[in-house]
């Protein structure tokens, strides 16, 4: 019925979507399922960039508020959202909070941005008021006020990206303070998978509760097109699915369904959404899905780690890779402070691959070596591996005004 009634209200209120139906001569009407959606085109991050407003089912003056992409793939893309979604993405992480073992009593301390066009910060802000928890908003950075902030305030629970998690370890290490002693019993993990394929840790993850078993981490995937969140349970075996908020298929690159457990490309049709719906919408996110039920007791689909996005596939020296291979090489070297890895495109049109590293001490005179042999073994081939000074690994991550760090750049 959701389904029925999101692609009417389409029919009706988007120009883009109009036009689509029209020259594909589509009747909205035939769709009554979720495998009927595979009667209708994809929509692509090209598509919402070339014709972003085309996108947008209301006057300008029920827009209530103006969230953007982070641009990550190219140029960022504005999504409008009336105030029945903003209740609706509340709704969403509501959901998720809960799923992740959250409850009223607890206090999160958000490290993130809540400014910027960033939907997740607003969204996590107005799920959590809604779960009924206490908020601390202390905003990306600042390792110091972090910290103070977690003795004085005494917060459960953290939101945060699993990277900066490493480095306030760090941070907090080198001023003799033990975080397993603190309030935190549960990290929300964002922007960076904390997975393998087979949901056990990664490298990153393992690093982090190497330091401080006294925390359960949770995974949490979304994106501001998805206006949804896919968040793990304490079971750890995946992202649940809210199938009364979103629509998620599984394809291969001919466009066809994949079964539970086969990796495919991501596609999302969103439900329930006034301002910007998206149909059928091509993520480029790779994952697969799995719909065993769930030890928790919840009976919804579950999507896997994402293993990569199809446009940052590389293909260095005879080997394809993701980027998220060489980030789990990198994560499970406690001596890196920071690092960034560049495809780059040569004369000749192959893929060029860089990783600049920076070490938390001058003093690791062995450590360029033995991670030059972990990455000549966990990729199969050996990138150029440069080691430069701290800040400035830190500010080619911050490069370009990004409103996040970016330990991926792709200049090809």
């Amino acid at each position: 019925m959701a389904l029925r009634q999101q692609l009417a209200y389409l029919a009706h209120n988007s120009p883009y979507y109009q036009r689509q139906f029209r020259e594909q001569h589509i009747n909205v009407a035939d769709i009554r399922t979720v495998a009927d959606l595979a009667r209708l085109p994809f929509t692509t991050k090209d598509d919402l960039q070339r014709h972003n407003w085309d996108f947008l089912c209301v006057p300008r003056n029920q827009v209530a508020e103006y969230s953007s992409t982070s641009g990550t793939l190219g140029e960022p893309v504005i999504i409008g959202l009336t105030k029945n979604d903003l209740a609706r993405l509340y709704r969403n992480e509501y959901l998720s909070f809960g799923c992740a073992d959250g409850g009223a009593d607890d206090v999160y301390q958000l490290m993130l941005t809540l400014d910027r066009q960033f939907m997740a910060g607003i969204a996590y802000y107005g799920g959590l008021l809604e779960l009924g928890a206490g908020i601390i908003r202390v905003g990306p950075g600042n390792l110091a006020a972090q910290l103070a902030n977690i003795q004085q305030l005494q917060p459960t629970a953290l939101v945060a990206v699993p990277s900066f998690i490493s480095n306030l370890l760090a941070f907090a290490q080198e001023q003799n303070i033990n975080l397993n002693d603190s309030s935190i019993r549960k990290i929300v993990c964002i922007g960076e998978s904390i997975r393998q394929e087979d949901f056990q840790l990664n490298a990153l993850a393992q690093k982090i509760t190497g330091q401080w078993p006294n925390v359960q981490l949770y995974s949490t995937y979304a994106s501001t097109e998805k206006q949804t969140a896919f968040t793990e349970c304490g079971q750890g075996q995946g992202g649940h699915h809210q199938p009364e908020l979103i629509v998620f298929e599984i394809v291969n690159e001919g466009g066809q369904l994949l079964k539970a457990g086969e990796t495919g490309e991501l596609v999302i049709t969103n439900l329930g959404v006034e301002g910007m719906p998206l149909l059928r919408y091509k993520t480029g996110d790779l994952c697969a899905y799995y719909d065993a039920p769930c030890a928790c007791g919840r009976t919804t689909r579950r999507l896997g780690p994402i293993v990569g996005r199809k446009q940052q596939l590389i293909k260095y020296k005879g080997t394809t890779l993701y980027p998220q291979t060489i980030f789990n090489v990198l994560n499970s070297f406690a001596e890196i402070a920071a690092y960034v890895v560049e495809a780059s495109r040569s004369a000749l049109g192959t893929d060029e691959l860089t990783v600049t590293v920076a070490f938390r001490s001058e003093d690791w005179v062995e450590a360029p070596a033995r991670l030059r042999q972990a990455l000549q073994a966990g990729l199969r081939v050996l990138p150029t591996l440069l080691v430069a000074p701290l800040p400035a690994v830190l500010a080619r991550q911050q490069a370009d005004g990004k409103r996040k760090p970016s330990v991926f750049i792709d200049r090809r």
